[in-house]
């Protein structure tokens, strides 16, 4: 029997498309129309994930909730965006509401269809014609999609794309070497048309290196520096993983949680606990990254409509890349499989999709005594991991459980940047220059990250905490007094909170409702890591459409309607209908269910040295115990045995 936080399946999509057709007709066409080649398109189907309360009360013993989807599919024929809920559980359509003035998602589908449009097009191979372009294989499109204040006024109304034009040197070749400056293109997503055809000229194309497959690198650039390969690192648990695996129910050295997946966030943790003796404590309900917002910064005409909201737009889980290929994982590995759909809902797979290994990270603790020699823990972590492939960039995304009750998100950042060639003498304020006459754009990558945490219940408080040096005086002759102080945060407007570094300000989750075994409250720290201004203009389009870039972290009353930071529509969007929106209100978060949402990110100043692909870039942040535990928790971690740790008389003297 499916757990009730289980993604939906194949058979539920093929079955909720088929509740939706049989009864609002969502799938036919009106034939014989002049839009008859205009049908629906399903943007999105997922599960809708059960109340605590719910999920409370089948832990104990009572009947499954319900089996619920939530659908967001369009009418190309009218540009009528819809949203529904489904019971599976009932065979029937719950609600059926049109949404006006809003765009879905873009779909899978929709670039494909795009480039087909568009490399058979005459127009576009006219403008390529003048450039001395005629192989079309040889051509990418890469289409986009709109924010509201850079979309062609006379087209706004409509939902629209616009696409990036790039050249390959040879066949099998960068798919990004080339950009086509000048050169975009403007497409009706729904009649699949294209509306115009940008060109303001362009420069001529310089002669770069833009290749990273090593048959594709010229042997003159192979040939200048050639490294020995690395001798065989493997990595053997004969007996197997210390974790086990029954469904999505992952288990391992006193962790527990539920690995979920969908078409926004793609990967989820839910009901995460740590067993603390003979007590299963909760640590946090719902734990994933709610949106992503890669704002371009450089007004040239290649670039000033590149804001990006990779989670909103397009969605985390349709861009996840299967994890069978290459070597993404090493160990003792178990995969889970995704399901999802395409824009008629049909159900598919992605094998591999979600990589559960064990890695070994060093030290856990140590000490050497005189007398009593030495005490050392290695540290193993346990490690969940999906790859997405967003365009040219690829996000790598690592949630860690280690053996003292800390939880890491990890995020990794590589693939190709984007590029621009320029004119001989031509200036390039806004990018640094990687090759002959090719500037990479300076840009931002901001995540967000969605932490519905649940210390010992649901009903917690975030309280600040700074550092402080107390000044000189009798009672601090030396200046040695650094004191902390904390602040309880009260209100939604309190909640908006941005990182300090002079006063090395983290954020507490404590429940005020339990005490620990040495009289304090249990907590979990929010250590910031990777935290990047936003460096916009107050009134600028891209802080109209997500205010939530403005602060590091916001915290805001649980509300299960309130889940994308910059609003649930932001394909084509012209104002932040999330975070900004919802605490106008300056509701109560005191000793209630709370949600954190952290930002941070990569504040990316380009290199010659992240080209033709970029090496990871890494950020990070953390969650920290802290009165969780009235001790290390991670005395009780077994010793390595004694055969396995190699020691000689030689090697001690060097």
């Amino acid at each position: 029997m499916a757990h009730p936080l289980d993604p939906l399946s194949g058979d539920e999509f093929t079955a909720v498309a088929s509740i939706l057709q049989r009864e609002h007709g969502v799938g036919t066409r009106a034939e014989g129309s002049a839009t008859s080649g205009l049908g629906w398109r399903y943007a999105s189907i997922e599960l809708i994930e059960p109340s605590k309360a719910a999920l409370r009360e089948f832990d104990n013993g009572g009947a499954p909730p319900p089996r619920r989807a939530r659908v967001t599919c369009f009418e190309r024929a009218a540009n009528a965006t819809y949203k529904s809920t489904v019971s599976l559980t009932d065979d029937r359509v719950e609600s059926f509401e049109h949404i006006p003035g809003v765009q879905a998602n873009f779909t899978v589908d929709e670039f494909a269809e795009c480039d087909r449009l568009l490399r058979t097009h005459p127009d576009v191979a006219a403008a390529l014609n003048k450039r001395g372009i005629t192989d079309i294989d040889l051509v990418f499109f890469d289409t986009w999609t709109y924010g509201n204040a850079v979309a062609p006024p006379e087209y706004r109304d409509r939902r629209i794309g616009w696409s990036d034009t790039w050249l390959r040197d040879s066949a099998g070749g960068s798919p990004y070497a080339n950009l086509v400056s000048g050169l975009h293109c403007v497409i009706d997503l729904n009649a699949m048309e294209l509306l115009r055809v940008e060109d303001t000229g362009g420069v001529e194309k310089p002669d770069v290196m833009g290749e990273y497959v090593p048959n594709m690198i010229p042997e003159a650039v192979r040939s200048a520096s050639r490294r020995e390969p690395l001798k065989p690192l493997h990595i053997e648990q004969p007996d197997g993983p210390s974790f086990t695996l029954d469904g999505n129910l992952l288990q391992w050295q006193n962790w527990s949680l539920r690995v979920g997946f969908n078409h926004r966030e793609g990967m989820t943790l839910h009901t995460v606990r740590y067993r603390d003796g003979d007590r299963e404590r909760s640590v946090a309900h719902r734990i994933s990254l709610a949106e992503m917002i890669v704002p371009y910064r450089d007004s040239s005409v290649d670039h000033y409509r590149r804001t990006a909201f990779d989670i909103g737009e397009w969605g985390l889980g349709f861009m996840t890349t299967s994890l069978e290929l290459g070597c993404d994982c090493l160990g003792e590995i178990r995969y889970l499989d995704a399901v999802l759909h395409n824009s008629r809902g049909e159900p598919y797979t992605i094998t591999n999709a979600i990589c559960i290994h064990e890695e070994d990270n060093a030290v856990l603790w140590k000490h050497v005594d005189h007398t009593i020699g030495a005490e050392v823990r290695r540290m193993r972590r346990l490690t969940v991991s999906s790859h997405v492939t967003v365009a040219n960039y690829e996000y790598l995304i690592y949630w860690r459980l280690y053996q003292d009750g800390n939880i890491e998100c990890e995020i990794r950042a590589t693939g190709i940047m984007v590029t621009t060639p320029v004119a001989p003498g031509q200036q390039h304020p806004n990018g640094t220059l990687v090759d002959e006459r090719t500037y990479a754009p300076y840009h931002q990558h901001f995540l967000v990250a969605r932490l519905d945490m649940d210390i010992d219940g649901t009903d917690n408080t975030v309280v600040m905490t700074e550092s402080h040096a107390e000044p000189m005086g009798p009672d601090n002759p030396y200046g040695l007094s650094l004191v902390t102080r904390s602040i309880p945060l009260r209100t939604e407007s309190q909640g908006k909170q941005d990182v300090n570094y002079a006063t090395q300000r983290t954020w507490k989750i404590v429940n005020p409702n339990v005490v620990n075994g040495i009289g304090t409250h249990p907590s979990y720290k929010l250590v910031p890591g990777g935290a990047i201004p936003p460096m916009f203009d107050p009134d600028s389009p891209v802080i109209e459409r997500a205010s939530v870039i403005g602060h590091t972290l916001w915290v805001t009353p649980n509300h299960p309607d309130e889940r994308w930071p910059a609003g649930e529509f932001v394909n084509q969007s012209s104002t932040d209908t999330g975070l900004a929106k919802w605490t106008l209100a300056n509701r109560s978060i005191d000793n209630t269910d709370v949600v954190m949402w952290y930002v941070f990110g990569i504040h990316h100043i380009t290199r010659p040295e992240d080209w033709p692909v970029m090496p990871v870039d890494i950020v990070s942040f953390w969650l920290k115990p802290f009165g969780f535990f009235d001790r290390n928790p991670s005395l009780d971690v077994v010793g390595t045995p004694p055969d396995m740790c190699h020691t000689s008389s030689t090697s001690a003297h060097h």
